[in-house]
């Protein structure tokens, strides 16, 4: 089922899971005009093609108490560096993402701390004392004016 193609009906359950995950598929389909068996079998086409991926809760993580927000370019000494430190990186609950990229940084990575000298910690004793990390760059994020899924992206 990898070469699935989502049509517009597929769009639209798409968005509307996107808004709540846990939405009834008998409510899907009223507000779509189509049976409750529809929407279940093109929810698990799109499962089964890859298309769906589980489904997760959104976390705020300054409720949480996690008020910075970095980005850092990590530059490694070597391109097959990447493998050994990608292994140590994930090993950082703090790093919530993490992009092997062209351009000027090997890695990009978005780390959340509860205040800068936590995010300072993180940075000297677990980013940089990692041996093959030549050097970082940090951005801090002062705002997140967008923050969206794909749901934009499918009307």
């Amino acid at each position: 089922m990898k070469n699935y193609e989502i049509d517009n009906l597929d769009k639209k359950i798409l968005a509307q899971l996107l808004q709540e995950a846990r939405t009834p598929y008998a409510k899907i389909a009223e507000s779509l005009g189509v049976s409750a068996g529809t929407i279940h079998v093109r929810i698990e086409k799109m499962r089964q093609a890859g298309v769906i991926q589980g489904t997760k809760v959104k976390i705020e993580p300054k409720a949480l108490g996690y008020d910075v927000c970095c980005f850092v370019g990590v530059f490694l000494k070597s391109a097959r560096d990447y493998q050994p430190v990608k292994e140590q990186i994930i090993q950082i609950p703090e790093v919530i993402e993490a992009y092997y990229t062209t351009g000027q940084y090997s890695v990009l990575l978005k780390v959340v701390a509860p205040d800068i000298d936590r995010f300072q910690h993180i940075l000297i004793n677990k980013l940089q004392s990692i041996e093959q990390v030549r050097s970082t760059e940090t951005l801090i994020s002062l705002q997140n004016p967008i923050y969206r899924d794909i749901d934009g992206l499918l009307v």
